[in-house]
């Protein structure tokens, strides 16, 4: 459902843009945020769980069609992936009944293709607030004491920011914009046992700069 609801926002979007002659706005970002996710795994049936918080810089890039002077809608997407730190835990790994090894485990994630559906609003002719449905495709890469691997995975997700947009006689705009962005939970399981990992939530705040142009 959620690859369809942002399949059919672009769609529209595009079919909008070839009709018009006017009315379209280009651009490239920089953004910097911070994030706070939480996880539980379930590991027959004993829960554990953990939050982690990190740091990141990502650049993106955006198109918009106007509605008149207060309304426009864009895409947004973000060319690169993003890398979540590797966390290593050592554990005892019971081989026999009276013998066991130290097993160290890895687990990393990587977030590719991050692309934003949006609406922006202009209450004033520079003040501008923005909401829109996210979508990221979630990699797993995993060694695990068990052997066994995660499938990938997407996330949805929304954002909410507020801005601040200059436009100049040249057609060029710059803006700045702070953004508020929360991600759907989603629960994986391993692919030799009933373990289950679940994203309980994942949310995060981050600055951008743009500057673009409009035709």
């Amino acid at each position: 459902m959620k690859k369809i609801l942002i399949t059919l926002f672009s769609s529209l979007f595009f079919v909008s843009l070839a009709s018009a002659e006017i009315g379209v706005n280009v651009g490239v970002s920089g953004n910097a945020g911070g994030f706070v996710a939480t996880a539980t795994e379930n590991e027959n049936g004993e829960k554990d769980k953990a939050e982690r918080t990190g740091t990141a810089g990502w650049g993106s890039f955006f198109i918009e069609k106007t509605l008149g002077e207060r309304l426009a809608f864009g895409i947004e997407i973000v060319p690169g992936g993003l890398e979540s730190e590797t966390e290593e835990s050592v554990v005892d790994d019971k081989t026999t009944s009276d013998t066991s090894t130290l097993k160290t485990q890895k687990v990393q994630v990587d977030f590719d293709n991050l692309r934003t559906a949006y609406l922006m609003v202009k209450p004033t002719e520079n003040l501008f607030v923005r909401a829109g449905y996210m979508q990221v495709d979630v990699e797993t890469n995993e060694t695990l004491a068990t052997g066994s691997t995660y499938d990938d995975t997407d996330l949805g997700g929304v954002v909410v920011g507020i801005g601040y947009n200059q436009s100049m006689d040249n057609g060029m705009f710059f803006r700045v914009e702070g953004n508020y962005m929360e991600f759907d939970s989603e629960t994986v399981t391993a692919s030799n046992t009933d373990n289950k990992v679940t994203l309980d939530s994942l949310s995060g705040a981050s600055g951008k700069i743009s500057i673009g142009k409009s035709f």
